[in-house]
């Protein structure tokens, strides 16, 4: 507005400044006015020019701004899938939401022999409509009573169906009402792996229905009980660092959708996050039999003694491999002698699968063989690599 203004004033003292003719004074008017459109023409361009300029700006920014916003967007999106993870795998109301599904499938199972009274755990399974409640056989063992006690504080008379102390299981029949009896789904624990969580429930220290937490640690462990079955090993258990004490034992071993996959058994004296499970697959094979016949029978038998192999016993005996398990001692009635295998082989093999020490050589026959099968050892004999087929034969009778 200043600079209109200006002009305006400009244009009304020329003529009175300037002493011209008609025509020079419509010269210059002309000339003034001629100029005053170039003028106000570069204005117009000026401006036209200065909007296109910020529009490009402006448009150039909303680029930008939306790129950003896009980012933060998909910022956002990973960070709720993350959060999404969290809540899967760490969200304590599974944990409350599984218990409340199984507690009632869990007992307590109290026992009395001439001597003591003791207590643990079991838990109700459906076989093939026998409903009956799975517990450890060192649980049971030497009982001359033995009553199982309901989450709802009901307790009944049980009696042992069967047993089988090579695997430490023990099968009881309850004298109970139907609506008591809520059974659990066992599941092949042969999808386990070494990282997956399981949990258990028992009664630890009669402290009934208690729950802790833990991961599968290792798998195809073998644990002793000298006491139950001499110098035989239970085979093919499952290690995991659930804290259980006494009281634990038969108590269930769930996976995190609370099926089980195998039951409690043992820990190791005086260490922490060491504890032991039945894997759900022996429950599986055996139920059957120990409910038709109160007893199974179909461990495999191959008849020798010895220890693990090492680098130091490979220096000492002069030997090219460092793993497998190497026999100290042959039964002179065995399998293992009637194939062929002699003190000093290194068991190295088991049909093709290999052997890496005494753990793994008792898990595969009891997981993968019964008695009377066929298997071909692989072994280390000197310098020499030498196959033997072997017929297993069967454990003799427990000593107890």
């Amino acid at each position: 507005m200043a600079i209109v203004l200006f002009l305006s004033r400009y244009l009304i003292t020329v003529p009175k400044v300037m002493n011209v003719g008609q025509h020079d004074e419509h010269h210059i008017r002309f000339s003034t006015t001629f100029i005053i459109m170039i003028f106000i023409a570069g204005l117009v361009l000026g401006g036209i020019v200065s909007v296109y300029v910020n529009y490009q700006q402006m448009s150039a920014l909303q680029k930008k701004l939306s790129n950003l916003a896009d980012q933060v967007s998909r910022l956002s999106g990973n960070q709720t899938v993350y959060n999404e993870n969290v809540t899967i795998y760490q969200n304590s109301t599974a944990l409350v939401d599984l218990y409340q599904n199984v507690k009632d499938s869990v007992v307590l199972v109290s026992v009395r022999s001439s001597t003591e009274a003791g207590e643990g755990s079991g838990f109700v399974y459906n076989y093939s409509g026998a409903v009956v409640v799975i517990t450890n056989y060192h649980v049971v063992h030497e009982a001359i009573s033995v009553s199982v006690t309901f989450s709802d504080g009901d307790g009944y008379s049980a009696s042992v169906l069967g047993t089988d102390p090579y695997a430490d299981l023990a099968v009881l029949n309850v004298s109970a009402p139907q609506d008591e009896f809520k059974p659990l789904e066992v599941v092949s624990s042969s999808t386990l792996k070494v990282g997956d969580l399981v949990i258990a429930i028992g009664n630890p220290y009669g402290l009934v229905g208690s729950m802790t937490t833990g991961i599968v640690s290792a798998l195809g462990r073998t644990i002793d009980e000298e006491e139950l079955i001499g110098n035989f090993r239970i085979a093919n258990v499952i290690q995991t660092s659930v804290l259980i004490n006494p009281g634990n034992s038969g108590g269930p071993l769930l996976d995190a959708l609370g099926n089980v996959v195998g039951i409690t058994t043992a820990v190791v004296k005086d260490a922490q996050g060491l504890a032991f499970a039945i894997p759900s697959n022996t429950i599986q094979k055996e139920v059957g039999a120990l409910i038709a016949n109160g007893s199974y029978s179909d461990h495999s038998y191959l008849g020798v003694a010895g220890t693990d192999m090492t680098y130091e016993l490979a220096q000492q005996y002069d030997l090219n491999v460092t793993y497998g398990w190497r026999v100290a001692e042959v039964n002179a009635t065995g399998p293992a002698h009637d194939a062929g295998i002699q003190a000093g082989d290194v068991i190295i093999e088991i049909n093709n699968t290999r052997i890496r020490n005494g753990d793994e050589m008792l898990s595969y026959t009891e997981e993968n063989t019964v008695p009377d099968e066929t298997v071909i050892l692989t072994i280390v004999r000197g310098s020499q690599t030498l196959t033997k087929p072997v017929v297993l034969g069967t454990r003799p009778p427990p000593p107890v």
